[in-house]
């Protein structure tokens, strides 16, 4: 995972977490967008996806990938 796929995954999870607690989202859908942050979250801390593996998705870009090889 890229570290831009990493930062977006993690701000939308704190988005969604502030939204949820100032009371904005509620009902069905708030708990359906906060498991979704939740999983974001540890996907993001993780910095990895496993969707990514079957649709042999990489968001790490050429000079990312060059640079953890260093």
């Amino acid at each position: 995972m890229g570290r831009l796929d990493q930062t977006l995954r993690i701000w939308i999870a704190v988005l969604i977490g502030v939204l949820y607690l100032t009371g904005v989202l509620s009902g069905t859908w708030a708990i359906v967008l906060v498991i979704l942050a939740v999983v974001f979250a540890i996907t993001g801390f993780l910095r990895f996806c496993p969707l990514y593996l079957p649709f042999r998705i990489n968001t790490i870009g050429k000079e990312e990938r060059e640079a953890r090889v260093k």
